[in-house]
């Protein structure tokens, strides 16, 4: 009796987290046929434009200055 009665709760719980996985798997397919992936691309190959590159602001571009600040203080 004991038995019949855990597989039955097991079989349950199963049936339940198929249910959830199906309903997430259909929200999931809803958010894709909403989202325009054409909108992202521009121009031929849709790769759009080039990452910026981080470039320091202000200061000069001379890295001996940088470079004697990490090695610490000087003298």
């Amino acid at each position: 009796m004991e038995i019949g009665i855990t597989v039955a709760v097991i079989i349950g719980v199963i049936m339940l987290g198929v249910l959830v996985i199906h309903r997430l798997n259909a929200q999931r397919d809803e958010r894709i046929t909403v989202f325009r992936y054409s909108d992202t691309q521009s121009g031929p190959g849709g790769r759009g434009t080039k990452p910026k590159r981080w470039r320091p602001t202000g200061g000069s571009s001379d890295a001996s200055g940088r470079r004697e600040h990490r090695d610490g203080p000087t003298g």
